[in-house]
């Protein structure tokens, strides 16, 4: 199968980022790509392949959430509902001295990051098959982080009920989010002040390449996350906060 090569655009990464992805990381972008299409064959893993989409809409869309806001250069870090891989693999393989754990509920994804970790030769990253809600209320998990990202999983509420339990105090939530309204700011500052945290930044910005509109919220953890929270499975989504 003949594969496409992503496009460099060394320019929009300084110009958007400050940031560029050296000879190697760009490599293993290739590599990741290369291996999401054939992944694709026998899972759904992605619909976005074509070279720049995937450029735009995975890449730097993952790297955007955290590049320049967390500046730490040694962190701990977890991906809720990781999927594919994005934004954890993206932040692994620019971030080499963060270690990243990736969840998932879906055992097969987490199969596949596994191979792709080590055909990529990531050694900072962690592959977890579980539910959020039980993790959460694990000694091994909760409170653990510095960083949470969280990218297309569910409502804003639900999302600060599965991502600020797992941080430590001070640590950060990130939510990647298409659209944005007033009536879900008001529901996710409700959530947030029973989960321990406050919303700390709200920023809309869009695509370099297409021009969509993109929100990341910011969540400060800034005193610990009642024992009862998360929730058991299903709950916080068929009742959020």
């Amino acid at each position: 199968m003949l594969v496409a090569t992503l496009p460099e655009f060394a320019d929009l990464w300084q110009s958007t980022l400050n940031w560029c992805p050296s000879e190697q990381e760009r490599s293993q972008f290739q590599a990741f790509y290369e291996l999401i299409l054939q992944g694709n064959q026998q899972q759904n893993l992605t619909r976005i392949t074509e070279p720049s989409d995937f450029w735009e809409k995975h890449l730097w869309d993952s790297l955007r959430g955290v590049f320049p806001k967390v500046t730490q250069s040694r962190l701990s870090a977890i991906d809720i509902g990781t999927g594919a891989g994005f934004p954890g693999i993206p932040m692994a393989i620019a971030r080499p001295s963060w270690n990243v754990t990736l969840l998932d509920s879906t055992r097969k994804k987490i199969n596949f990051l596994q191979d792709a970790s080590r055909s990529l030769g990531l050694t900072n990253v962690r592959l977890l098959s579980d539910r959020v809600e039980q993790i959460g209320q694990s000694a091994g998990h909760r409170e653990a982080y510095q960083l949470a990202t969280i990218r297309a999983v569910a409502a804003a509420p639900v999302c600060a009920e599965y991502a600020l339990p797992l941080l430590k105090v001070g640590g950060l939530a990130v939510l990647y989010r298409g659209q944005w309204t007033e009536e879900e700011a008001i529901a996710l500052d409700q959530a947030v002040q029973q989960l321990g945290g406050a919303v700390e930044e709200c920023d809309r910005f869009e695509t370099p390449l297409t021009q969509g509109v993109r929100h990341c919220l910011y969540i400060r953890k800034t005193e610990p996350t009642p024992r009862e929270f998360p929730r058991a499975i299903g709950i916080p989504t068929q009742t959020p906060l």
